[in-house]
This record gives C-alpha cells, structure tokens and sequence, in this order.
C-alpha cells in the first residue's frame, strides 16, 4: 500500500472519491466537523489530505493538521478510513509522510477501537477532552 500527500490542486478531484472513507473516520469520534466542513478546509490548505493507494484504488484517507508546540511539530489526525489500512506497514507509511512534511508527534481524535488499534502500533491515551458550548 502506499500512503501519498495530496497536493491543493488535486484535492477537488480527489474529493469524491475519498468523501465516505473521510465519513467514516468521524462517525463516533466527531461532532466537530463534518466532511463537507473538512473538504472546505483541506481545499483553503488549512488541513491536509493523505491518500491510501492499493493496486492504482484508493481504499483510505486521511485528514490531518500540523501544528507546532514548542518542543514538537505534531500531525494531528482529524478523520482517519477505508479498507485494509489497519496494518503496521501502512501506519509506518503514514508516520514517514508526515514526517517529510515535519512532523514530530502524531496525536488523534479517534475511536475506542482505534485507540486499540494504534495502542498495537505504540500509541498510548494522552488525555480526554471535553467542552461546553459558550
């Protein structure tokens, strides 16, 4: 499988075919953003969109943000889904092209079954966040 960047000017065309991977990533964990919300913001390059790719398919994608903190650039993943792309070979995949773009840490909002998975791949629970509306 390979995991690639997608860059501003494909995103309108890549779109429509990673929309229901991106929708199913936030099912259960978002309330958020929702993917049309996403794709606005992957569009203006406030977010990024990543792409699995298997045998010239896509089966997965991924929205992430960058952001600095003072010791660290973390990726943090927004909305993370497909088909197949659960195993260690595609995380490390993932971690290598978020890495060229700098980052240091990666961080998610995600599910309880996918801090499970993630937990296999050294991920560990950092903190819960909650919120009320002002």
């Amino acid at each position: 499988m390979i995991v690639q960047h997608v860059p501003l000017e494909w995103v309108q065309v890549t779109w429509p075919r990673v929309e229901r991977f991106i929708e199913q990533g936030l099912a259960g964990v978002s309330e958020e953003y929702t993917a049309s919300e996403l794709r606005t913001m992957v569009a203006a390059g406030q977010l990024m969109l990543l792409v699995m790719v298997e045998n010239e398919q896509i089966c997965g994608a991924v929205v992430a943000s960058l952001f600095n903190r003072p010791r660290q650039r973390v990726a943090f993943v927004i909305s993370i889904g497909g088909r197949g792309i659960s195993s260690k070979d595609t995380f490390l995949k993932l971690t290598e092209v978020l890495k060229s773009f700098g980052a240091t840490a990666l961080e998610g909002a995600v599910s309880a079954s996918v801090a499970r998975l993630w937990s296999r791949f050294g991920a560990t629970e950092k903190y819960r966040i909650v919120g009320v509306d002002l």
